[in-house]
């Protein structure tokens, strides 16, 4: 799984014998494509965390479940509860902020903790797309497919305000004070927040603190202890990483290292 996704399945997910297929997108901003193939299961929950990427799911055969057909998943500060029953197939595109302020074409405030479905932003192209995914003769095929329709739009969409875009990447790439980004792009802590969270979604600081966590989840493989992997991913010590986990994703850290299936690569 990418860097960009934190997906906490129960254990019986394992049971569902799906198939996983990745693709490296082409198109600038846009972080991956996960397509996925589920044979028909019994109800099965997902716990999906706060992510550092929008994500788009593109339903080829929807499953019954607590989300729009086709759904966006705007950045989200807090775990979102999902239940599915059914066949699922599609594709899961995760966008980073500029470029879903560019392909959607809309404030992230309007996407942020919020689901919608992707004809409510997209129109009757996102059916269209869906539909042509669909009859794709294999995954190869639809990630093609999936630049052709993405990569002109990211590119002549409306770009995030500079000075936006330049603290959203410092916040994403490394740790650092809201402060000192304020400081680097010429603007005050507080009007950096409003507009920062106009447009992305969130305020730096959360932005920031996700950016820690998936951080944190990228180095577990190869972590000695869990104090030696908090002091390097810049947390206070243990107990701050612990609760800072558990507020983002709403499990602690042990329940994810022993029910999540799901390992960076």
């Amino acid at each position: 799984m990418a860097e960009w996704s934190l997906v906490v399945p129960r254990r019986d997910i394992t049971a569902s014998r799906g198939l996983h297929v990745f693709g490296s997108p082409r198109v600038p901003g846009v972080l991956d494509y996960a397509g996925h193939d589920f044979p028909p299961s019994a109800e099965l929950p997902w716990r999906v965390t706060p992510l550092g990427a929008i994500t788009m799911i593109l339903d080829f055969a929807a499953p019954a479940r607590t989300l729009p057909l086709s759904p966006v998943l705007g950045l989200r500060d807090r775990p979102l509860l999902v239940s599915q029953a059914g066949p699922a197939k599609g594709i899961t595109v995760a966008l980073t902020p500029p470029a879903a302020h560019a392909l959607f074409g809309v404030p992230l405030r309007l996407l942020a903790n919020a689901t919608v479905s992707a004809t409510d932003l997209l129109g009757r192209d996102a059916v269209l797309l869906a539909e042509q995914l669909a009859s794709a003769p294999d995954w190869t095929a639809r990630f093609a497919l999936l630049d052709g329709f993405l990569l002109p739009r990211v590119r002549s969409g409306p770009a995030l305000a500079r000075p936006v875009h330049a603290a959203w990447h410092r916040l994403a790439s490394a740790p650092v004070r809201v402060d000192a980004v304020a400081a680097e792009i010429g603007w005050s802590r507080q009007h950096l927040t409003v507009r920062f969270r106009e447009q992305i979604g969130l305020s730096p600081r959360t932005v920031g603190r996700i950016a820690r966590l998936h951080r944190a989840v990228s180095r577990l493989p190869a972590a000695r202890s869990w104090a030696e992997l908090a002091l390097n991913c810049g947390y206070a010590d243990q107990s701050h990483l612990n609760r800072d986990f558990r507020s983002l994703t709403g499990c602690t850290l042990t329940e994810y290292v022993s029910e999540s299936q799901w390992q960076p690569r």
